[in-house]
């Protein structure tokens, strides 16, 4: 039996879409197995019900999911082995006509992303946040026509469930993509992937929040190395208020010996320190722009 991928579901989501393109980029024929949560799909990778989890950790427009990056602080099992930006379409979907439109329903990361378009086009509808983008069709779709239902959803969800497209392309901003992780266990034989093709290390640390400067110190030793960061994310170490852990992505250059020698620097003056994960980055092709 093949490997099986746990992703946020149900069918039709963008994290499904994302998942079914990275499998035949990469050939390698996964099952996807579909989660009501972001944490469950984590879960159930930890207690080895799935092989691995592709879940969002980024959005373009409305920035991290939070769920991802602490489940990643917060477990020593777990580990980044590959990255994948994948473009976002987003459709309004209903069964009744467009102007007839009352509520609409989608996750909260797509209701961000169409803020602008809801209030401009559906200033009265009730909007209501939903699990995923998937089940806000099924929810639209089960509703009366003279309900005036609706979801922002990917196309194909609202296909999968019979509802018509209203409007295309509802996002505010057309350059809109959603990084992904796939993530896997470290005691995982098949975690590493050729250090030949890997473009980025990401490391979480947590430092002294007390201390002036401390943050500045942690970025001087990336900066006097030469080592780009092409991310910077904060997220509270829950312990007490003001202290925070720090994520850093990496990017990898022709010198690896600057790169071990300022994450040595850091580990040093950090409270801790762990590397998630050295993985490349998947951009995946965009046929409609």
């Amino acid at each position: 039996m093949g490997e099986k991928l746990g992703i946020l579901g149900p069918v039709g989501t963008h994290s499904e879409d994302a998942a079914k393109y990275l499998i035949e980029y990469l050939g390698d024929g996964r099952q996807c197995v579909c989660f009501g949560e972001i944490f469950d799909a984590l879960r159930a990778l930890e207690q080895g019900e799935v092989d691995a989890a592709l879940v969002p950790v980024e959005n373009s427009l409305e920035g991290s999911i939070n769920i991802t990056l602490d489940v990643l602080s917060g477990s020593d099992d777990l580990t980044v082995v590959r990255e994948l930006i994948w473009p976002i379409h987003n459709f309004l979907m209903g069964n009744s006509p467009a102007d007839k439109v009352k509520k609409i329903y989608s996750h909260a990361q797509p209701i961000s992303q169409c803020r602008r378009y809801l209030r401009e086009h559906y200033p009265k509808a009730a909007v209501f946040t939903t699990s995923s983008t998937s089940k806000a069709a099924q929810i639209a779709a089960e509703a009366a026509p003279e309900a005036g239902a609706a979801a922002i959803c990917p196309e194909r969800a609202g296909l999968i469930n019979g509802l018509s497209v209203l409007a295309e392309e509802v996002q505010d901003n057309m350059n809109n993509s959603t990084r992904f992780f796939e993530i896997r266990r470290r005691d995982d034989s098949t975690t590493a992937a050729p250090p030949e093709i890997c473009q980025k290390i990401l490391v979480v640390c947590q430092i002294d929040g007390q201390k002036a400067g401390s943050l500045c110190e942690v970025l001087l030793e990336f900066s006097r190395r030469g080592i780009n960061l092409t991310r910077i994310e904060s997220r509270p170490a829950r312990t007490r208020l003001g202290e925070y852990i720090f994520f850093f992505d990496l990017e990898i250059g022709a010198n690896a010996e600057n790169m071990r020698a300022a994450i040595t620097a850091v580990r040093q003056k950090s409270i801790w320190l762990k590397e998630v994960g050295t993985f490349p980055v998947i951009v995946a092709a965009d046929e409609t722009r």
